[in-house]
């Protein structure tokens, strides 16, 4: 259940948000939704793989935190154990709100029933006793507006991989050093032999339009797939 509202410097004065890292507080999902624009900062960390959104008939790009329904590799307690963190988690628990249209500027809402709500006086506040936003907020801010830009822009760069032919269907097996096999299947990932089969207009016309770094981006992600196993083998050990 959401409770969604516009952010107000006199409704939320008292606001607070817990900031830390949590299965409790949201962070304890497989993937995460990336966008093409954070691409290079996320595939230093995570594997950037695509899924297709059945209600929506379309793809979306996710950044892979796990193996496993609610598995979170990257939680340790409540501690995010990379440099970075995805935009989607990273913004929690506010949103971009628009009218229905569509259409005009986007406003900050935020999620009352979220649990990153704090309601025991602690967390950080996103208003100063004036009704400023606090330096927190205007980082939460810049976040969305990144993570919305991205996203909005995300449609071209997906319609450009479906024109040319450059997703394919992706599945892993890991056989872990406890002997349990861990599947993923669902996903897919740009199609590498495509990508080098294309000629220099198709290649020029994916450069020009933005398209061609997260391409780049997204394969060089895949290389953070071995170090996600060794994530599961050392908690699968106990580690």
């Amino acid at each position: 259940m959401t409770q969604h509202a516009v952010l107000d410097n006199r409704a939320h004065r008292e606001l607070r948000v817990r900031a830390e890292a949590g299965a409790n507080l949201g962070d304890g999902v497989m993937a995460t939704l990336t966008v093409p624009n954070e691409f290079r900062n996320v595939q230093g960390h995570f594997p950037i793989l695509f899924r297709r959104e059945v209600d929506r008939n379309a793809f979306i790009a996710v950044a892979l935190l796990g193996f496993e329904s609610g598995e979170n590799l990257f939680l340790n307690g409540d501690r995010w154990d990379a440099r970075y963190r995805p935009l989607s988690l990273a913004i929690q628990p506010f949103l971009i709100g628009r009218p229905a249209t569509g259409d005009g500027p986007g406003q900050v809402h935020v999620d009352l029933a979220h649990p990153r709500i704090a309601t025991d006086g602690e967390g950080i506040r996103l208003f100063d006793t004036d009704g400023a936003p606090t330096p927190y907020l205007d980082q939460i801010a810049e976040r969305l507006g990144d993570l919305d830009e991205g996203y909005r822009a995300s449609k071209g760069f997906f319609d450009a991989l479906d024109a040319y032919e450059l997703l394919e269907p992706f599945s892993l097996e890991v056989t872990l050093d406890d002997g349990s096999i861990n599947s993923l299947v669902g996903f897919h990932i740009i199609d590498e032999a495509k990508l080098r089969g294309l000629d220099g207009e198709a290649l020029g016309a994916l450069h020009a339009d933005g398209h061609l770094m997260p391409i780049f981006m997204a394969l060089a992600s895949l290389s953070q797939l071995s170090a996600l196993v060794a994530r599961k083998n050392l908690r699968s050990g106990g580690g």
